[in-house]
């Protein structure tokens, strides 16, 4: 996971390629606490993150904020009592990039920041 989460995101154009299958095989095992989820035909990267209370959940939804900025990709964001649910993909190419991996590895930096 660490090298995902020192890369950088590129500018994700409307060619762009998905990841294959075996960069989808790959990439998964570097974030192996990811689901691949199907919504529409379109792969998404998928994490429950649970908190103790309200408050937590959302300064954790507050860093992701901050970080989909920096980064210029944004992800779907649900935060309820005690957790968020976090989803990746590249709108621009409706489905997964390498992007949505190494964000999924930064978004899971952020427990411990």
């Amino acid at each position: 996971m660490s090298e995902l989460s020192e890369m950088k995101c590129e500018a994700c154009q409307i060619d762009a390629p998905k990841v294959t299958g075996q960069e989808l095989i790959d990439l998964s095992k570097m974030v192996a606490d990811w689901t691949v989820e199907n919504r529409d035909g379109i792969n998404q990267l998928e994490r429950v993150y649970k908190f103790k209370n309200f408050k937590l959940a959302m300064e954790f939804t507050n860093k992701l904020a901050e970080l989909a900025e920096v980064e210029f990709h944004h992800p779907g964001i649900l935060t309820e009592w005690g957790k968020v649910t976090v989803t990746w993909w590249s709108h621009s190419i409706k489905g997964l990039h390498k992007n949505d991996f190494i964000m999924a590895a930064k978004t899971d930096q952020l427990l411990n920041s």
